[in-house]
Parts: C-alpha cells; structure tokens; sequence
C-alpha cells in the first residue's frame, strides 16, 4: 500500500504503525504480527470487533478507532497469544463462551506481565491477577463453577474479540457457519463470505507454519524477549523427546531382572510347539496406575494409556496391576491379572470432582498397597502437594498444556500427548 493509500485509511496506518512500536519494543509479538496480513472486515457482517485465525488478522476499523494505540498494541499481542496457544482446538466440547472468557483472562494476564501496550480499558477485557501462572482448563473449572453468574455478565459480543476455529465458526455455540475462502484471483477479500473455513488439511498447514513462525520469531528476538510460558511451549516443541508409550514400556521392563529361566516357559512359544524360556522374577510384574479424575482428564485419554499399559502388561507371563482413580477421594480399585486384562478395556474414570493428589498416598498406606512402580495420569494440578516422594518409585505421566508445561518435583515426568489418541486408532 502507497503512502497515498495509507494516507486515505487512518485506521489501516494505526495498525501499521503498531507492528512497528512492536517490532521495536517487544520484538517477539512485532515479528510474529508483520507475519499476518491485514484484513479490513469492517463490512463483512460476522467481524465487529477483531478475530485471526493465525493466516489472517481481521479487523473492524470501526472498533479499531475507539482504542488507544498502546490498547492497539496490546489487541495484537491477545490475537497472537489465543493462536500460540492453540486456544481453539482444545475447547473438547466445553462450554463456548466460558471457554473463551477463560482463554482472554490467560492471553490478558500474559500480556500485562510482559507490558506488551496497555490492558484495554475502553471497551470490557478479562483480566484478574488471581489466575496468575494458570492454564486455561484451570480458568474454565473455575468459571464453570460460578457460571450463572458469569453469563449474566457476559455475552460473546462483550469479548475482545472474536475466537475463530477454522471450520466457519465465530466461538459462538450455534455460530453462523462462513462460506469458506474466496476463490484465488476472484477479486474477493479473506473472509468476506463469512468467518474463514478451512479444510483439515489447511488447518493442519496454517496450524504447522504458525509453529514455525512462533520458533523463528523468538529466536529472532532473543532471549529474555520471549513470554515465560512462549518460552516453555518453544522448548518443548524444539527438544527432542521419547515417545510417552516408548518410556512407559522401558519404565516397567526396567521393575524386572533380566534374567531368563526353563524352569517355568514362556507361553508365548505355545502356538508354535516350541519351549521358550521365561523371564525370571521372584514374583509377578506388579504396576499400580492411578487416575486424576478432573474435569480435563476424559475416558479416551484413560482407554488410551491403559491399552498401551495392558499391551505391555502381556508381554511377561504373570503380572498384577491395579488400577484407580481419584479426585478428593479415592474409587474404582480394579485388580487385573493374565486371566482378566481384556476387562481393562470397560474400566471408566469415576470422579469429577476437585483434586487432591495426598488422598493417594494416605489410600495406599491405609490399604498397605506399596507399588513396585506407580504410574500417576494426570493434568499436573495437585490441589495441596504432590504426595510423599519417598514412598514408591513414580512415574508422572502428564497431560499438559501449550500454556502450561508441568514437571513433577519428583519421580520421573513423561508428558502425554493428546493426539496419540488418533495414531492409535
């Protein structure tokens, strides 16, 4: 565009002119927004306020014109933060408007920490101290529990902005659904028949060089130039990393010795005639798996890592494993051994409620059960403390999220990835 051009949309050179205050100020947020091509959707009818679906950044000139210019620096940095963060493909089914409420008090907090531009003001814009340093499944599981007061005060048009998924969406539970792109070299605009679509292919490519962008951008910014948490998600993304089934198998095989016995063969040699020697323990493979039953923790998840527990389970030919979940008690023991593992594929999660990982240790002490290895499934939000690390060797195996990467204080931490559910099906 020509300066004669900017000259005649005033709005359009705001927006410009923020990138570079960024791209100065806050190099991380100014390179990744120079990334994303300006889209005026003022009079497309779905966008009154401002939306990305990290390929485009629509804009309403007309919500644009009511913000300061630091407002209008902070406006990029919450649209950059909802795609960094991956905000739209993780809802699984919650509540739109709180999800979105929860993901805009994560996305502020952020930015007023790192001072990109002002907290906006003049217009409403979620923000609370209170929920420092968490993720935004912690932030829904706490608005869901005030939520009739929350829809009172909230509608989707109160936003910031609008939550775009990619597939002809606005975040809205029964949205109007968009027509898709424009066909290249039709004269239209991005998003002009409605809120962009995509199909999975598309998603996954504008999702992967999103990702890339992100990499690039903070290498290109430095260090101490990256948000903590950007930071974190970066550095996971980058290192390389064990397969969480991979470490789980090394993880039980490393509880027996490695030894081998004619005294007792294997079965596994059976169907071929032949007699093949067994592994030698004193006693069965004992694992014991447990459960975080919070609300972020769903029965495919479970199905998932028990599948691969009982495909390892089967491999020795005596083993014992217990199987419980808990929330702020302790439900469902389940003992599986050779003669019923294929039952392990009807356990459900029980729970729902808050979490308290001590309720584990003080059940298992109550109960004289001492694991051999202990496998703890969880989200990595422990309540009140993580439990009593000198009790039994652990194996945290932890289901985090882009903003917010758990570690366990003890033991050894595996994260689970929530898309190995597809490879697995």
């Amino acid at each position: 565009m020509s300066l004669q051009e900017l000259e005649k949309c005033p709005t359009r050179k705001r927006l410009i002119t923020s990138r570079v205050r960024l791209l100065i100020n806050k190099p991380f947020f100014g390179n990744l927004i120079t990334r994303l091509p300006l889209v005026d959707a003022t009079d497309f009818g779905w966008c009154k306020t401002a939306a990305t679906d990290a390929k485009y950044i629509y804009y309403n000139r007309d919500f644009i014109d009511k913000l300061r210019d630091a407002e209008v620096d902070f406006l990029f940095g919450h649209e950059l933060l909802h795609c960094v963060y991956d905000h739209l493909d993780r809802r699984n089914g919650r509540q739109p408007l709180l999800w979105n409420i929860a993901n805009d008090y994560i996305v502020n907090q952020t930015l007023v920490e790192e001072g990109v531009g002002e907290l906006i003001t003049t217009v409403k814009a979620c923000y609370d101290p209170k929920y420092h340093d968490m993720s935004s499944e912690e932030v829904y599981e706490d608005l869901f529990k005030q939520q009739k007061e929350m829809m009172k005060e909230f509608s989707l048009d109160d936003l910031l902005d609008q939550h775009l998924d990619g597939q002809g969406g606005d975040g809205s539970e029964d949205g109007e659904q968009g027509q898709g792109m424009p066909v290249p070299g039709d004269g239209n605009q991005p998003g002009k028949n409605g809120p962009p679509k995509y199909s999975e292919e598309e998603r996954k490519k504008i999702k992967d060089e999103f990702k890339n962008a992100v990499i690039q951008a903070a290498q290109s910014a430095g260090a101490g130039n990256v948000p903590k948490g950007v930071a974190r998600l970066i550095k996971k993304l980058t290192e390389p990393k064990m397969d969480w089934r991979e470490f789980l198998d090394l993880q039980v095989q490393s509880i027996i010795k490695e030894d081998y016995t004619m005294m007792k063969p294997s079965r596994r040699g059976w169907h071929i005639d032949a007699i093949l020697p067994s592994m030698k323990d004193a006693d069965a493979v004992e694992v014991d798996c447990v459960v975080d039953a919070s609300g972020s923790m769903t029965n495919d998840m479970l199905q998932d890592v028990l599948s691969e527990i009982k495909g390892i389970m089967t491999q020795f030919d005596d083993f014992k494993l217990r199987v419980f979940s808990f929330d702020t008690e302790v439900y469902g023991l389940k003992e599986f051994t050779p003669y019923n593992i294929d039952e392990i594929d009807e356990y459900e999660l029980q729970g729902g409620g808050g979490t308290d990982f001590e309720v584990v240790w003080t059940y298992m002490k109550e109960n004289d059960i001492e694991p051999k290895k202990l496998i703890f499934f969880t989200d990595g939000y422990p309540g009140y403390g993580w439990g009593d690390e000198n009790y039994c060797d652990t194996l945290w195996l932890i289901h985090s999220y882009p903003d917010k990467y758990f570690e366990a204080p003890f033991g050894l931490t595996v994260h689970y990835e929530a898309q190995a559910i597809a490879k697995a099906a």
